[in-house]
């Protein structure tokens, strides 16, 4: 088997990149650095160059996820301005774009039990994907009167919590829970109920 990355002094790409296929294909648990190493076209031993075991290297695919998340949480965000409710609606729908287009690094992050301080860099850069929906949540919250406003931090964690239901049951094709409507139907219109119970959108006629 040729050895892939490692041939070209990448050796680190390769085995995260090897980890990502197992992760998608046999989740968090299923998986060994030997399989690691085998799939990436190297020895075990070298897997240790790099890598303290499993867990460390999740963690690295886990970190990696988050970095690619809170880019496009940004994106999401900036391009849709300067309409506060247009970027805070994209913001969820950027979370369901995510895990659909990188379920290794989402499962990694969020089904492989890695927590986020685990590492100060995997905590920055977590905080910085959160950070993106609590500034649109703060924007969109000063529609809503002072007296019925709630924290800015649990507006994010309502909307954060719906995106991630909805992927976690009908987005990631579990057995037996299809949904009979489309995952960004069933999210934009969660949020479109969840918005007009703060009366942030005025009820349907």
């Amino acid at each position: 088997m040729p050895k892939r990355g490692y041939h070209h002094g990448n050796l680190r790409r390769a085995l995260v990149d090897a980890a990502l296929q197992l992760i998608e294909a046999k989740g968090p648990t299923g998986f060994t650095l030997s399989e690691t190493a085998k799939q990436a076209g190297v020895t075990p031993a070298a897997v240790y160059r790099h890598f303290s075991g499993r867990e460390d290297l999740i963690a690295e695919a886990a970190r990696e996820g988050y970095e690619i998340f809170a880019d496009v949480m940004q994106y999401a965000y900036d391009t849709h301005q300067p309409s506060a409710l247009a970027a805070f609606e994209a913001t969820g729908r950027a979370y369901l774009a995510f895990a659909r287009k990188y379920p290794g690094h989402y499962i990694a992050m969020f089904e492989s039990g890695i927590s986020v301080n685990s590492s100060p860099e995997l905590a920055r850069i977590s905080a910085r994907a959160r950070g993106v929906q609590e500034r649109a949540a703060q924007e969109l919250s000063q529609h809503i009167p002072p007296e019925k406003r709630p924290p800015t931090s649990m507006v994010s964690a309502h909307i954060w919590a719906l995106s991630h239901g909805v992927v976690e049951l009908f987005a990631r094709n579990s057995p037996g829970t299809q949904s009979p409507f489309p995952p960004e139907a069933l999210l934009e219109s969660g949020i479109g109920i969840y918005l007009r119970g703060l009366g942030i959108l005025p009820p349907d006629s």
